[in-house]
């Protein structure tokens, strides 16, 4: 299955419940969601910085991790960006591919 790095950015909303709710019950709101897409959840972290929270999940495909996107910034408590996360297999298979791109000027 595909893997999927989210990050999130609380609004003030989402702060209030992480307050009132703690950490670990966020990760299991998050665990639950992915889950009940068929995914499986790697990893779940909060952090400093530009984004409050880090997750790592596989995901059955680019649907049903666009949906846990939508669902989790469609709730008004967070902003999330989805990365799609690639093995180092999958950059061994590319770099085999030929492709005829030209740059400009070229």
């Amino acid at each position: 299955m595909p893997k999927y790095m989210f990050q999130a950015k609380y609004t003030g909303q989402g702060l209030d419940g992480l307050l009132k709710e703690g950490g670990t019950s966020r990760r299991a709101a998050v665990e639950k969601a992915i889950k009940g897409l068929g995914g499986t959840p790697e990893g779940f972290y909060f952090s400093f910085g530009e984004f409050d929270v880090f997750g790592i999940a596989e995901m059955p495909d680019n649907v049903s991790a666009s949906a846990f996107s939508l669902a989790v910034t469609g709730a008004g408590g967070a902003s999330v960006r989805t990365t799609v996360l690639i093995t180092p297999e999958e950059v061994d298979q590319a770099v085999k591919k030929t492709s005829a791109y030209r740059a400009p000027g070229q």
